[in-house]
Protein backbone atom coordinates (compact mmCIF):
# COMPACT_ATOMS: atom_id res chain seq x y z
CA UNK A 1 0.00 0.00 0.00
CA UNK A 2 1.28 4.01 -0.81
CA UNK A 3 2.56 5.67 2.47
CA UNK A 4 1.17 8.62 2.56
CA UNK A 5 4.09 11.81 2.58
CA UNK A 6 3.76 15.73 4.49
CA UNK A 7 2.32 18.08 1.53
CA UNK A 8 0.83 21.27 2.72
CA UNK A 9 3.07 22.49 5.68
CA UNK A 10 6.67 21.23 3.46
CA UNK A 11 5.87 22.35 -0.01
CA UNK A 12 7.59 26.27 -0.84
CA UNK A 13 4.58 29.27 -1.05
CA UNK A 14 6.40 30.32 -4.21
CA UNK A 15 5.14 29.16 -7.88
CA UNK A 16 6.93 29.81 -10.88
CA UNK A 17 6.29 29.55 -14.38
CA UNK A 18 8.32 26.71 -16.45
CA UNK A 19 10.94 29.21 -18.64
CA UNK A 20 11.88 30.63 -15.00
CA UNK A 21 12.61 27.21 -13.31
CA UNK A 22 14.59 26.57 -16.47
CA UNK A 23 16.41 30.24 -15.71
CA UNK A 24 16.93 29.19 -12.33
CA UNK A 25 18.61 26.13 -13.19
CA UNK A 26 20.88 27.42 -15.45
CA UNK A 27 22.00 30.00 -12.98
CA UNK A 28 23.03 26.63 -10.50
CA UNK A 29 25.03 25.61 -13.78
CA UNK A 30 26.74 29.07 -14.69
CA UNK A 31 26.95 31.06 -12.16
CA UNK A 32 27.08 28.28 -8.93
CA UNK A 33 29.05 26.08 -10.69
CA UNK A 34 26.76 23.15 -10.04
CA UNK A 35 27.74 20.52 -12.89
CA UNK A 36 24.59 19.56 -15.12
CA UNK A 37 25.07 16.26 -14.65
CA UNK A 38 25.07 16.69 -10.57
CA UNK A 39 21.55 18.48 -10.80
CA UNK A 40 20.55 15.53 -12.67
CA UNK A 41 21.82 12.97 -9.93
CA UNK A 42 20.13 14.65 -7.37
CA UNK A 43 17.00 14.74 -9.31
CA UNK A 44 16.94 11.41 -10.27
CA UNK A 45 18.15 10.91 -6.57
CA UNK A 46 15.09 12.93 -4.72
CA UNK A 47 12.89 11.21 -6.57
CA UNK A 48 14.00 7.50 -5.80
CA UNK A 49 13.97 8.31 -2.09
CA UNK A 50 10.17 9.53 -2.46
CA UNK A 51 9.25 6.42 -4.51
CA UNK A 52 10.83 4.31 -1.88
CA UNK A 53 9.05 6.24 1.14
CA UNK A 54 5.71 6.47 -0.74
CA UNK A 55 5.70 2.83 -2.16
CA UNK A 56 8.18 0.92 0.40
CA UNK A 57 7.64 -2.45 -0.85
CA UNK A 58 7.52 -2.05 -4.38
CA UNK A 59 9.77 -4.93 -6.01
CA UNK A 60 9.64 -3.99 -9.81
CA UNK A 61 8.89 -0.38 -11.69
CA UNK A 62 8.71 0.57 -15.35
CA UNK A 63 10.34 3.90 -16.47
CA UNK A 64 9.19 5.63 -19.47
CA UNK A 65 11.97 7.76 -20.49
CA UNK A 66 11.93 10.78 -22.99
CA UNK A 67 15.08 11.72 -25.31
CA UNK A 68 15.64 14.49 -23.37
CA UNK A 69 16.71 15.52 -19.46
CA UNK A 70 13.10 14.51 -17.96
CA UNK A 71 14.27 11.46 -19.74
CA UNK A 72 18.00 11.54 -17.67
CA UNK A 73 16.12 12.50 -14.21
CA UNK A 74 14.61 8.76 -15.38
CA UNK A 75 17.72 6.87 -16.34
CA UNK A 76 19.21 7.57 -13.19
CA UNK A 77 16.23 6.72 -10.99
CA UNK A 78 16.23 3.76 -12.72
CA UNK A 79 20.25 3.01 -12.28
CA UNK A 80 19.54 3.36 -8.22
CA UNK A 81 16.38 1.44 -8.16
CA UNK A 82 18.45 -1.46 -10.10
CA UNK A 83 21.51 -0.56 -7.42
CA UNK A 84 19.17 -1.32 -4.57
CA UNK A 85 17.95 -4.78 -6.22
CA UNK A 86 14.31 -3.45 -7.76
CA UNK A 87 13.81 -5.50 -11.05
CA UNK A 88 13.65 -2.33 -13.59
CA UNK A 89 12.05 -2.07 -17.35
CA UNK A 90 13.47 0.82 -18.66
CA UNK A 91 11.43 1.94 -22.06
CA UNK A 92 12.94 4.28 -24.78
CA UNK A 93 10.66 6.70 -26.23
CA UNK A 94 12.22 9.24 -29.04
CA UNK A 95 15.76 8.70 -30.04
CA UNK A 96 17.59 8.20 -27.41
CA UNK A 97 20.49 7.88 -29.82
CA UNK A 98 20.71 11.75 -30.09
CA UNK A 99 20.97 11.98 -26.24
CA UNK A 100 23.20 14.90 -25.13
CA UNK A 101 25.22 16.16 -22.17
CA UNK A 102 23.53 15.23 -18.73
CA UNK A 103 21.35 13.25 -20.36
CA UNK A 104 23.38 11.12 -22.80
CA UNK A 105 26.03 10.31 -19.37
CA UNK A 106 23.25 9.36 -16.80
CA UNK A 107 22.06 6.90 -19.90
CA UNK A 108 25.49 5.59 -20.08
CA UNK A 109 26.00 5.01 -16.35
CA UNK A 110 22.68 3.20 -16.06
CA UNK A 111 23.83 0.99 -18.88
CA UNK A 112 27.40 0.55 -17.22
CA UNK A 113 25.58 -0.26 -13.74
CA UNK A 114 24.22 -3.38 -15.66
CA UNK A 115 21.04 -1.23 -16.52
CA UNK A 116 18.90 -3.02 -19.70
CA UNK A 117 16.98 0.15 -22.39
CA UNK A 118 14.68 -1.01 -24.71
CA UNK A 119 12.49 0.32 -27.14
CA UNK A 120 8.84 1.03 -26.26
CA UNK A 121 6.40 -1.10 -27.71
CA UNK A 122 3.88 -1.04 -25.14
CA UNK A 123 3.03 -0.81 -21.13
CA UNK A 124 3.93 -4.23 -19.47
CA UNK A 125 0.34 -5.45 -18.56
CA UNK A 126 1.97 -6.22 -15.08
CA UNK A 127 3.40 -3.34 -13.95
CA UNK A 128 3.65 -2.14 -10.75
CA UNK A 129 4.65 0.70 -10.33
CA UNK A 130 5.59 3.36 -13.77
CA UNK A 131 7.56 6.29 -13.55
CA UNK A 132 6.82 9.26 -15.84
CA UNK A 133 9.96 10.56 -17.31
CA UNK A 134 8.95 11.49 -20.86
CA UNK A 135 8.62 15.18 -21.11
CA UNK A 136 8.28 17.24 -17.47
CA UNK A 137 7.93 20.84 -18.81
CA UNK A 138 9.94 20.44 -22.38
CA UNK A 139 6.41 20.26 -24.11
CA UNK A 140 5.21 22.64 -26.25
CA UNK A 141 2.97 20.89 -28.46
CA UNK A 142 -0.03 18.36 -27.79
CA UNK A 143 0.72 14.84 -27.26
CA UNK A 144 0.10 12.80 -30.41
CA UNK A 145 1.02 9.39 -31.96
CA UNK A 146 3.01 7.02 -29.84
CA UNK A 147 3.67 9.55 -26.95
CA UNK A 148 -0.54 9.76 -26.70
CA UNK A 149 -0.86 5.92 -27.18
CA UNK A 150 2.54 5.59 -23.90
CA UNK A 151 0.17 8.38 -21.77
CA UNK A 152 -3.54 6.47 -22.57
CA UNK A 153 -1.28 3.08 -22.23
CA UNK A 154 -0.49 4.40 -18.27
CA UNK A 155 -3.82 5.81 -17.40
CA UNK A 156 -5.61 2.54 -18.22
CA UNK A 157 -2.89 1.03 -15.92
CA UNK A 158 -3.75 -0.46 -12.85
CA UNK A 159 -0.25 0.64 -11.71
CA UNK A 160 0.99 3.80 -9.20
CA UNK A 161 2.69 6.08 -11.39
CA UNK A 162 5.07 8.50 -10.62
CA UNK A 163 5.55 11.74 -12.39
CA UNK A 164 9.08 13.36 -12.25
CA UNK A 165 8.91 17.25 -12.31
CA UNK A 166 5.31 17.76 -14.54
CA UNK A 167 3.39 14.98 -15.52
CA UNK A 168 4.17 14.85 -19.14
CA UNK A 169 1.14 16.35 -21.19
CA UNK A 170 0.23 19.15 -18.56
CA UNK A 171 0.82 22.64 -19.81
CA UNK A 172 3.68 23.28 -16.48
CA UNK A 173 2.05 27.09 -16.82
CA UNK A 174 -1.43 26.54 -17.33
CA UNK A 175 -2.66 23.74 -15.74
CA UNK A 176 -4.28 22.61 -19.07
CA UNK A 177 -3.47 19.23 -21.00
CA UNK A 178 -1.95 19.36 -23.98
CA UNK A 179 -3.54 16.27 -25.85
CA UNK A 180 -3.70 13.84 -23.19
CA UNK A 181 -1.74 13.56 -19.79
CA UNK A 182 -0.67 11.24 -17.63
CA UNK A 183 -2.60 10.88 -14.15
CA UNK A 184 -0.20 10.36 -11.75
CA UNK A 185 -0.64 9.44 -8.44
CA UNK A 186 2.31 11.36 -7.06
CA UNK A 187 4.72 14.24 -8.81
CA UNK A 188 7.69 15.06 -7.64
CA UNK A 189 8.89 18.72 -8.73
CA UNK A 190 12.64 20.05 -9.00
CA UNK A 191 14.27 23.63 -7.89
CA UNK A 192 10.52 25.13 -8.11
CA UNK A 193 7.30 24.48 -8.33
CA UNK A 194 5.25 25.21 -11.41
CA UNK A 195 2.40 27.07 -11.19
CA UNK A 196 0.25 24.55 -13.29
CA UNK A 197 0.63 22.00 -10.96
CA UNK A 198 -2.14 23.41 -8.67
CA UNK A 199 -5.03 24.44 -10.78
CA UNK A 200 -7.17 23.66 -13.76
CA UNK A 201 -6.18 19.88 -14.32
CA UNK A 202 -3.24 20.34 -12.94
CA UNK A 203 -4.52 18.97 -9.57
CA UNK A 204 -6.31 15.96 -11.32
CA UNK A 205 -2.58 14.76 -13.91
CA UNK A 206 -0.26 15.39 -10.83
CA UNK A 207 -1.83 13.41 -7.52
CA UNK A 208 -0.11 14.18 -4.24
CA UNK A 209 2.44 16.67 -5.41
CA UNK A 210 6.63 16.72 -3.73
CA UNK A 211 9.31 19.37 -3.89
CA UNK A 212 13.09 18.97 -3.60
CA UNK A 213 14.87 21.90 -4.17
CA UNK A 214 18.34 19.89 -4.95
CA UNK A 215 20.45 21.34 -2.96
CA UNK A 216 20.52 24.81 -4.57
CA UNK A 217 21.60 27.99 -3.32
CA UNK A 218 18.83 30.34 -1.76
CA UNK A 219 20.55 33.39 -3.63
CA UNK A 220 19.80 32.20 -7.48
CA UNK A 221 16.03 32.40 -6.80
CA UNK A 222 16.67 36.74 -6.21
CA UNK A 223 16.69 36.90 -9.97
CA UNK A 224 13.12 35.57 -10.40
CA UNK A 225 10.24 37.26 -9.43
CA UNK A 226 7.34 34.39 -8.56
CA UNK A 227 4.59 34.24 -11.09
CA UNK A 228 2.64 32.95 -8.55
CA UNK A 229 1.81 31.71 -4.99
CA UNK A 230 0.33 28.83 -2.90
CA UNK A 231 -2.23 29.37 -0.20
CA UNK A 232 -3.95 27.56 2.36
CA UNK A 233 -5.65 28.28 5.85
CA UNK A 234 -2.85 27.17 7.88
CA UNK A 235 -1.62 30.45 6.51
CA UNK A 236 -4.13 32.66 6.41
CA UNK A 237 -5.57 31.91 9.56
CA UNK A 238 -3.19 34.46 10.94
CA UNK A 239 -4.60 37.18 9.17
CA UNK A 240 -7.85 36.88 11.21
CA UNK A 241 -7.68 39.50 13.93
CA UNK A 242 -8.30 39.27 17.77
CA UNK A 243 -11.39 40.17 19.27
CA UNK A 244 -11.68 42.01 21.83
CA UNK A 245 -13.60 40.98 25.03
CA UNK A 246 -15.34 44.58 24.96
CA UNK A 247 -16.54 43.66 21.16
CA UNK A 248 -20.09 43.91 20.58
CA UNK A 249 -21.99 43.36 17.09
CA UNK A 250 -21.47 46.52 15.62
CA UNK A 251 -17.68 46.14 15.58
CA UNK A 252 -18.03 43.28 13.26
CA UNK A 253 -20.10 44.37 10.15
CA UNK A 254 -23.47 44.81 9.32
CA UNK A 255 -24.17 42.60 5.63
CA UNK A 256 -26.29 43.35 3.38
CA UNK A 257 -27.42 39.68 1.12
CA UNK A 258 -29.24 40.94 -1.94
CA UNK A 259 -30.99 37.78 -3.67
CA UNK A 260 -33.55 35.52 -3.60
CA UNK A 261 -36.28 35.66 -6.60
CA UNK A 262 -38.88 33.75 -6.35
CA UNK A 263 -37.99 29.91 -6.02
CA UNK A 264 -34.38 30.79 -5.39
CA UNK A 265 -34.38 31.13 -1.31
CA UNK A 266 -31.89 28.76 -0.37
CA UNK A 267 -28.93 30.91 -1.86
CA UNK A 268 -29.02 33.70 0.28
CA UNK A 269 -29.69 31.82 3.04
CA UNK A 270 -26.81 29.94 2.52
CA UNK A 271 -24.65 33.08 1.92
CA UNK A 272 -26.33 34.09 5.34
CA UNK A 273 -25.63 31.26 7.50
CA UNK A 274 -22.11 31.12 6.31
CA UNK A 275 -21.56 34.89 7.09
CA UNK A 276 -22.85 34.67 10.61
CA UNK A 277 -20.89 31.24 11.16
CA UNK A 278 -17.68 32.73 10.10
CA UNK A 279 -18.08 35.86 12.54
CA UNK A 280 -20.48 38.77 11.10
CA UNK A 281 -22.12 41.19 13.71
CA UNK A 282 -25.14 40.95 11.64
CA UNK A 283 -26.57 39.81 8.97
CA UNK A 284 -29.47 40.94 6.64
CA UNK A 285 -31.29 39.96 4.11
CA UNK A 286 -33.31 41.13 1.11
CA UNK A 287 -35.47 39.20 -1.23
CA UNK A 288 -38.58 38.16 -2.54
CA UNK A 289 -41.41 38.87 -0.63
CA UNK A 290 -42.82 35.34 -1.76
CA UNK A 291 -40.60 33.67 0.78
CA UNK A 292 -39.40 36.26 3.31
CA UNK A 293 -41.53 35.22 5.73
CA UNK A 294 -40.15 31.33 5.75
CA UNK A 295 -35.98 32.07 4.79
CA UNK A 296 -35.11 32.15 8.69
CA UNK A 297 -37.54 30.01 10.50
CA UNK A 298 -34.39 27.44 10.79
CA UNK A 299 -31.63 30.40 11.10
CA UNK A 300 -33.60 33.31 13.54
CA UNK A 301 -30.65 35.40 13.89
CA UNK A 302 -30.97 35.89 10.05
CA UNK A 303 -33.23 39.41 9.76
CA UNK A 304 -35.02 38.88 6.48
CA UNK A 305 -37.11 41.10 4.64
CA UNK A 306 -39.62 41.24 1.41
CA UNK A 307 -38.48 43.57 -1.25
CA UNK A 308 -40.66 44.11 -3.99
CA UNK A 309 -39.59 47.56 -5.59
CA UNK A 310 -36.42 49.15 -5.47
CA UNK A 311 -37.09 51.86 -3.22
CA UNK A 312 -37.72 49.60 -0.50
CA UNK A 313 -34.14 48.65 -0.44
CA UNK A 314 -33.07 52.17 0.18
CA UNK A 315 -33.59 52.10 4.01
CA UNK A 316 -31.44 48.41 3.88
CA UNK A 317 -28.81 49.91 1.95
CA UNK A 318 -28.16 52.45 4.39
CA UNK A 319 -28.17 50.35 7.73
CA UNK A 320 -25.83 48.37 5.67
CA UNK A 321 -21.97 48.33 6.11
CA UNK A 322 -21.05 46.27 3.04
CA UNK A 323 -23.61 44.09 0.32
CA UNK A 324 -23.12 40.49 -0.92
CA UNK A 325 -25.16 40.62 -4.42
CA UNK A 326 -26.18 38.28 -6.32
CA UNK A 327 -26.97 34.85 -5.05
CA UNK A 328 -30.42 33.58 -6.14
CA UNK A 329 -31.17 37.01 -7.88
CA UNK A 330 -32.31 36.06 -11.05
CA UNK A 331 -31.74 38.15 -14.54
CA UNK A 332 -35.19 39.07 -14.80
CA UNK A 333 -36.59 43.05 -14.04
CA UNK A 334 -36.79 42.52 -10.19
CA UNK A 335 -33.30 41.04 -10.01
CA UNK A 336 -31.98 43.93 -12.59
CA UNK A 337 -33.57 46.75 -10.56
CA UNK A 338 -32.05 45.26 -7.47
CA UNK A 339 -28.55 44.86 -9.04
CA UNK A 340 -28.64 48.55 -10.27
CA UNK A 341 -29.73 49.69 -7.43
CA UNK A 342 -26.98 48.38 -5.22
CA UNK A 343 -24.33 49.52 -7.70
CA UNK A 344 -25.41 53.53 -6.99
CA UNK A 345 -24.56 53.15 -3.34
CA UNK A 346 -20.70 53.88 -2.17
CA UNK A 347 -20.36 50.26 0.28
CA UNK A 348 -17.55 47.24 -0.63
CA UNK A 349 -19.13 44.82 -2.36
CA UNK A 350 -19.03 40.79 -2.87
CA UNK A 351 -20.54 39.79 -6.58
CA UNK A 352 -21.66 36.50 -7.02
CA UNK A 353 -23.61 34.28 -9.68
CA UNK A 354 -26.89 36.45 -10.94
CA UNK A 355 -25.05 39.66 -10.29
CA UNK A 356 -22.23 38.63 -12.24
CA UNK A 357 -24.84 37.64 -14.95
CA UNK A 358 -25.96 40.88 -14.54
CA UNK A 359 -22.66 42.93 -14.37
CA UNK A 360 -21.82 40.81 -17.60
CA UNK A 361 -24.18 42.55 -19.60
CA UNK A 362 -23.32 46.10 -18.53
CA UNK A 363 -19.25 45.86 -17.93
CA UNK A 364 -18.22 48.44 -15.16
CA UNK A 365 -15.38 48.61 -13.24
CA UNK A 366 -15.05 49.53 -9.16
CA UNK A 367 -12.04 49.33 -6.77
CA UNK A 368 -14.30 48.48 -3.67
CA UNK A 369 -16.01 44.80 -5.15
CA UNK A 370 -14.56 41.10 -5.38
CA UNK A 371 -16.00 39.31 -8.22
CA UNK A 372 -16.61 35.37 -7.52
CA UNK A 373 -16.98 33.91 -10.81
CA UNK A 374 -16.85 30.06 -11.72
CA UNK A 375 -15.54 29.30 -15.10
CA UNK A 376 -18.70 29.85 -16.88
CA UNK A 377 -19.63 33.22 -15.32
CA UNK A 378 -15.99 33.98 -15.81
CA UNK A 379 -16.55 33.02 -19.93
CA UNK A 380 -19.80 35.60 -19.47
CA UNK A 381 -17.70 38.34 -18.03
CA UNK A 382 -14.99 38.06 -20.92
CA UNK A 383 -17.61 37.19 -23.40
CA UNK A 384 -15.18 34.20 -24.39
CA UNK A 385 -15.94 30.35 -24.16
CA UNK A 386 -15.29 28.11 -21.64
CA UNK A 387 -12.47 26.43 -22.82
CA UNK A 388 -10.66 29.63 -23.19
CA UNK A 389 -10.79 30.87 -19.28
CA UNK A 390 -9.94 26.73 -18.34
CA UNK A 391 -7.02 26.72 -21.25
CA UNK A 392 -5.16 29.67 -19.34
CA UNK A 393 -6.78 30.34 -15.84
CA UNK A 394 -3.83 32.51 -14.75
CA UNK A 395 -4.47 35.01 -18.06
CA UNK A 396 -8.23 34.73 -17.35
CA UNK A 397 -7.93 35.44 -13.55
CA UNK A 398 -5.98 38.88 -14.88
CA UNK A 399 -7.99 40.48 -18.01
CA UNK A 400 -11.01 39.72 -15.72
CA UNK A 401 -9.01 42.29 -13.03
CA UNK A 402 -8.10 44.26 -15.78
CA UNK A 403 -11.48 45.03 -17.21
CA UNK A 404 -13.52 44.94 -13.85
CA UNK A 405 -11.20 46.22 -10.85
CA UNK A 406 -11.38 45.43 -7.37
CA UNK A 407 -10.36 41.69 -6.66
CA UNK A 408 -11.15 38.81 -8.39
CA UNK A 409 -11.96 35.11 -7.23
CA UNK A 410 -11.82 32.51 -10.27
CA UNK A 411 -13.40 29.59 -8.54
CA UNK A 412 -12.64 26.18 -9.50
CA UNK A 413 -9.83 23.41 -8.43
CA UNK A 414 -6.84 25.29 -7.77
CA UNK A 415 -8.82 28.97 -7.14
CA UNK A 416 -7.09 32.08 -8.60
CA UNK A 417 -7.06 35.26 -6.44
CA UNK A 418 -5.88 38.29 -7.56
CA UNK A 419 -6.45 42.20 -6.48
CA UNK A 420 -4.82 45.50 -6.66
CA UNK A 421 -1.22 46.28 -6.17
CA UNK A 422 2.00 44.08 -7.24
CA UNK A 423 1.41 40.71 -5.27
CA UNK A 424 1.47 37.65 -7.05
CA UNK A 425 -1.50 35.44 -7.73
CA UNK A 426 -2.71 33.40 -4.99
CA UNK A 427 -3.58 30.10 -5.67
CA UNK A 428 -5.12 27.91 -2.73
CA UNK A 429 -4.30 24.13 -3.12
CA UNK A 430 -7.06 23.29 -0.56
CA UNK A 431 -10.46 21.61 -1.51
CA UNK A 432 -11.75 18.54 -3.05
CA UNK A 433 -13.96 17.10 -5.59
CA UNK A 434 -16.89 16.96 -3.15
CA UNK A 435 -17.43 20.55 -3.20
CA UNK A 436 -18.56 20.05 -6.46
CA UNK A 437 -22.23 20.71 -5.40
CA UNK A 438 -24.62 23.44 -5.54
CA UNK A 439 -24.85 26.18 -2.95
CA UNK A 440 -20.75 26.12 -2.61
CA UNK A 441 -20.74 29.51 -4.14
CA UNK A 442 -23.24 31.13 -1.88
CA UNK A 443 -21.17 29.58 1.18
CA UNK A 444 -18.45 31.45 -0.41
CA UNK A 445 -19.62 34.76 -0.78
CA UNK A 446 -21.04 35.23 2.75
CA UNK A 447 -17.45 33.96 3.89
CA UNK A 448 -15.57 36.83 2.15
CA UNK A 449 -17.83 39.52 3.23
CA UNK A 450 -17.78 38.66 6.66
CA UNK A 451 -14.63 38.49 6.69
CA UNK A 452 -14.23 41.98 5.24
CA UNK A 453 -16.98 43.18 7.89
CA UNK A 454 -14.36 42.10 10.50
CA UNK A 455 -12.11 44.46 9.49
CA UNK A 456 -9.85 42.80 6.50
CA UNK A 457 -9.15 44.60 3.20
CA UNK A 458 -10.67 43.01 0.44
CA UNK A 459 -8.02 41.12 -1.21
CA UNK A 460 -7.16 39.12 2.42
CA UNK A 461 -10.70 38.63 2.59
CA UNK A 462 -10.75 36.93 -0.46
CA UNK A 463 -7.24 35.36 0.29
CA UNK A 464 -8.55 33.68 3.65
CA UNK A 465 -11.99 33.40 2.53
CA UNK A 466 -11.44 30.65 0.30
CA UNK A 467 -8.59 28.74 2.49
CA UNK A 468 -11.58 28.56 5.11
CA UNK A 469 -14.12 27.76 2.89
CA UNK A 470 -11.79 25.06 1.46
CA UNK A 471 -10.83 23.86 4.77
CA UNK A 472 -14.32 23.61 5.94
CA UNK A 473 -14.91 21.53 2.51
CA UNK A 474 -11.99 19.18 3.20
CA UNK A 475 -13.29 18.70 7.08
CA UNK A 476 -16.63 17.93 5.88
CA UNK A 477 -15.02 15.39 3.14
CA UNK A 478 -13.29 13.40 5.96
CA UNK A 479 -16.51 11.61 6.11
CA UNK A 480 -16.55 11.23 2.25
CA UNK A 481 -17.01 13.22 -0.71
CA UNK A 482 -19.72 11.71 -2.57
CA UNK A 483 -23.15 13.53 -0.98
CA UNK A 484 -21.09 16.85 0.06
CA UNK A 485 -23.55 19.31 0.24
CA UNK A 486 -23.64 23.07 1.12
CA UNK A 487 -24.91 22.41 4.70
CA UNK A 488 -21.95 19.95 5.90
CA UNK A 489 -19.38 22.95 4.90
CA UNK A 490 -21.14 25.77 6.70
CA UNK A 491 -21.35 23.27 9.69
CA UNK A 492 -17.27 23.40 9.74
CA UNK A 493 -16.89 26.89 10.02
CA UNK A 494 -17.15 27.62 13.31
CA UNK A 495 -15.45 24.41 15.02
CA UNK A 496 -12.24 25.51 12.52
CA UNK A 497 -12.30 29.42 13.63
CA UNK A 498 -13.00 28.43 17.19
CA UNK A 499 -9.78 26.13 16.88
CA UNK A 500 -7.78 28.38 15.36
CA UNK A 501 -8.34 31.34 18.06
CA UNK A 502 -7.30 28.59 20.42
CA UNK A 503 -3.85 28.18 18.79
CA UNK A 504 -3.17 32.15 18.81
Amino acid sequence: MPRELPESQRLPRALYRAEQVRALDRAAIEQEGIPAFELMERAGAAAFSILRSRWPEVRSIVVLAGPGNNGGDGYVLARLAHQHQIAVRLLMLGEHQGLRGAAAAAAQAYQDAGGVAEPFTRVPPDAELIVDALFGTGLGRPLSGIWAEAVAQCNASRAAILALDVPSGLQADTGAILGAAVEASATVSFIGLKQGVFTGRGPDCSGLVCFDGLRVPARIYAAEVLSARRIDWNQQVRLLPRRRRSANKGDFGHLLIIGGAAGMGGAPRLAGEAALRTGAGRVSIATHPGHASVLNLTRPELMVHGVREPAELDALLHRSSLIALGPGLGQADWGLALFERALALDRPLVVDADGLNLLARAPRRRDDWVLTPHPGEAARLLDIAVSEVEADRFAAVQRLSERYGGVIVLKGAGTLITGPGTRPIAVCTQGNPGMASAGMGDALTGIIAALIGQGLEPALAAEAGVCLHAAAGDRAAERGQRGLIVSDLIAELQPLLAESDGER
